[in-house]
């Protein structure tokens, strides 16, 4: 679980920089999309296929884990008062299945656009497709909620992944998470500049 995820971390950041290029404008963005389908096409679907891996492999590691947990306490606590656990760490299953959710729906949305509210999705035109998207305002909504909850669940992830492979060390203070709280942030706000731009007009 712990490779899997800093995998996902990666492509994330990666994904991000390209995201971002919408506020250059439509030939920025579309040239980026047209450099990956075209002379990088082979370096996409290298990345496609190692992060469809990582995704199978982590969502088969979390069940796993999951039915561990539950067989070496087959009944929960009377009470229960979390002392060093956080909220994210609290929420990392119910979340983790809403970013399954998503990852489906962002593939169907703008990798295939099988479906894509708010106009006809144009074959090649990155730009286009993200602002007729995210003018509809429960696309929109829906892509923000879900960078919340994908940011508790980095905030969580990137620590327990770097302790789990000794990246880091115990700490005196296990819930100052300075690296961390630096990734989820940065990907949460990345992700969530692009929607939120479109429905601002700082983007079309």
């Amino acid at each position: 679980m712990a490779v899997t995820g800093i995998i996902g971390i990666g492509f994330l950041l990666a994904h991000i920089t390209g995201n971002l290029l919408v506020f250059k404008g439509p030939d920025a963005i579309n040239s980026y999309s047209h450099f990956l389908h075209g002379p990088g096409a082979e370096l996409l679907w290298i990345a496609r296929v190692v992060l469809i891996l990582a995704v199978i492999l982590h969502v088969a590691a979390a069940y796993s884990l999951t039915q561990q947990s539950h067989a070496a306490r087959p009944v929960g606590y009377s009470m229960r008062k979390p002392q060093v656990s956080t909220f994210a760490s609290r929420t990392m299953r119910w979340g983790g299945l809403l970013i399954l959710i998503f990852i489906i729906f962002h593939i169907l949305h703008f990798t295939t656009g099988t479906f894509h509210p708010g106009g006809d999705y144009v074959e090649g035109d990155v730009y286009i497709n993200v602002v007729h998207a995210f003018h509809v305002w429960w696309v929109a909504a829906f892509y923000m909620f879900t960078m919340i909850v994908l940011g508790f669940h980095l905030y969580h992830g990137a620590w327990s992944s770097a302790r789990t492979l000794s990246i880091i060390g115990d700490s005196p203070q296990p819930l100052h998470r300075r690296l961390a709280m630096i990734i989820a942030v940065v990907v949460w706000l990345g992700f969530t500049l692009v929607p939120l731009g479109v429905l601002l007009g700082w983007v079309g």
